[in-house]
């Protein structure tokens, strides 16, 4: 029986939607891996990236203050949290395009008039392949890896991405 990539739930060959998380099944039909690269993209979980935690903020905290968090921690984006619930993402590239040389005039706002909103977030238990998919379709750089109650438990990011390839092409045969 065929299994989602994303919960590994049983479901019905030929479906269209696991029925256990929604995830789409349109894709259960590609090929088998052929590398061990590919094998390993399509079977390791993002729950091997939830050892470095994600540094965490409130909508009510300033840009200012945000973007020296940024900057001292080297990082590239915060996950805002409200009420335990991941309600936004606030990433470099959101400074970049949004508030660009204007800080001095915006430093003091507040980081919900800026945040992504909407955010994908994505289980632990989730493929890398799927995460690697989710975010090449929505165009993220990172993508915070939450629990079943929708609390951040990592951060999945386009950095890791390549770090981790390159650790699978180093690999002796």
């Amino acid at each position: 029986m065929p299994m989602c990539p994303l919960c590994d739930a049983d479901v019905i060959e030929g479906a269209d939607h696991c029925d256990s998380c929604g995830n789409s099944l349109t894709d259960s039909h590609l090929p088998a891996p052929a590398t061990a690269v590919e094998l390993a993209l399509l079977t390791e979980r993002v729950a091997q990236f939830q050892d470095r935690w994600p540094l965490v903020i409130r909508p009510s905290m300033q840009v200012r203050e945000v973007l020296r968090l940024l900057v001292d921690n080297h990082i590239g984006c915060v996950v805002v949290v409200e009420h335990d619930q991941v309600v936004g993402i606030f990433t470099e590239r959101d400074a970049l395009m949004k508030i660009g040389s204007r800080i001095k005039e915006l430093g003091d706002h507040p980081v919900r008039e800026f945040m992504t909103t909407n955010v994908q977030s994505l289980p632990a238990t989730a493929k890398i392949a799927f995460a690697v998919h989710r975010m090449s379709i929505g165009g993220y750089r990172h993508v915070p890896i939450v629990n079943k109650s929708n609390q951040p438990t990592g951060i999945f990011s386009v950095r890791d991405i390549l770090e981790y390839l390159n650790t699978l092409v180093q690999k002796p045969l």
